[in-house]
């Protein structure tokens, strides 16, 4: 007799029983081939799932780091703008 069921599918289409299997195949694809051989990715992808809460973490500080370094470009270029003067052309 036939049984009622609940699956999961990756971007590529492929079936899986579990969202995280889906999940963990989706970035793995996303990752494409690592490594000589049999790729790395899906163990990364893995990795990546179970250490989420680290990675989001790292990248929010990223974002952060990012902002303050745009920040003070723009107030050194800001800061010597008043300063420079140009030299007057020489009438050769």
């Amino acid at each position: 007799m036939a049984k009622k069921g609940t699956g999961y599918f990756d971007r590529k289409g492929q079936f899986f029983k579990t969202g995280r299997e889906a999940t963990e195949s989706d970035l793995a694809a996303l990752l494409g081939q690592i490594g000589d051989g049999e790729s790395l990715a899906p163990g990364i992808a893995h990795m990546l799932l179970e250490r989420r809460t680290e990675v989001e973490r790292l990248f929010a500080e990223h974002d952060e780091m990012m902002a303050e370094e745009e920040a003070a470009k723009a107030a050194k270029l800001t800061d010597i703008a008043g300063k420079v003067t140009k030299l007057p052309r020489s009438a050769s």
